[in-house]
């Protein structure tokens, strides 16, 4: 098994990429740290991970607050010792505001979840994998981290900001052992407009966004997991910095 005796924990694990591949690795040997905001989907994960003879625990809350995020690095260390794998997951879209439109609160919101969540996880697990003397953080970004018309101001912002963090933490720590790398996934079959505020999704942003969306391919969660998986295992040792476009060829066009 890829992660077998390995301590990883994955952020937003209730549903989608996040669910998906809590499960893969759980398959794959891993010992589980689940973050999550839903309680009825982090209880759901748990009691799934668990009938399977799987080792997991989870803790309810949302990454932007720095306190959740450094409780669920620290509920590794102290429940397994370690911490092998963090994977970022979690994440939040913007309604289709390009900046004329975008409100003060979207802006911290998508930028809390997206970006200091993640700054927030790495900076409490980092000085543990390198007193272990090795790590891999996995990060999920996005196209629209990548491009500009994927998402609204705030959503493209933060995953461009997500992977700029990325890279940096790759440079500074890969000597040091620690693995940093990105996905950048694209459409792929999620419950993350779920949480945008559809209601209020801007009319100009989504003709533009939308439209250039037609007839790409979509993928699912399962995809994103298999490239985590690769990641956050020893296979991808060598690999430190890369930002993995999963997008079915989207980007070629």
């Amino acid at each position: 098994m890829m992660l077998n005796d390995k301590v990883a924990v994955i952020t937003g694990a209730g549903s989608g990429m996040g669910l998906a591949t809590a499960k893969r690795f759980a398959a794959e040997g891993a010992s589980l740290v689940v973050g999550e905001w839903v309680a009825e989907r982090l209880d759901a994960l748990i009691a799934d991970i668990k009938g399977s003879g799987g080792s997991i625990v989870g803790a309810q809350g949302n990454i932007a607050d720095k306190a959740t995020a450094e409780a669920l690095i620290d509920v590794a260390v102290s429940t397994y010792g370690r911490i092998d794998v963090l994977v970022n997951n979690a994440g939040v879209m913007d309604s289709f505001q390009g900046v004329a439109e975008l409100s003060d609160d979207v802006w911290r919101r998508v930028f809390g979840i997206n970006v200091e969540g993640p700054l927030f996880t790495m900076r409490r697990a980092i000085p543990t994998m390198i007193e272990q003397g090795r790590g891999a953080i996995v990060n999920i970004a996005s196209l629209g981290g990548l491009r500009g018309g994927w998402a609204g101001a705030a959503y493209t912002a933060s995953k461009h900001a997500l992977i700029g963090l990325t890279k940096n933490t790759a440079w500074m720590y890969g000597p040091k052992g620690v693995r940093t790398n990105a996905i950048a996934p694209g459409g792929t079959r999620t419950n993350i407009m779920d949480e945008a505020a559809m209601a209020r999704i801007d009319p100009l942003g989504a003709e533009r966004i939308l439209g250039s969306m037609l007839n790409l391919p979509v993928l699912q969660p399962e995809d994103i997991a298999a490239v985590a998986l690769f990641l956050a295992s020893d296979e991808a040792r060598f690999i430190n910095g890369a930002i993995i476009t999963a997008d079915a060829g989207a980007m070629a066009k």
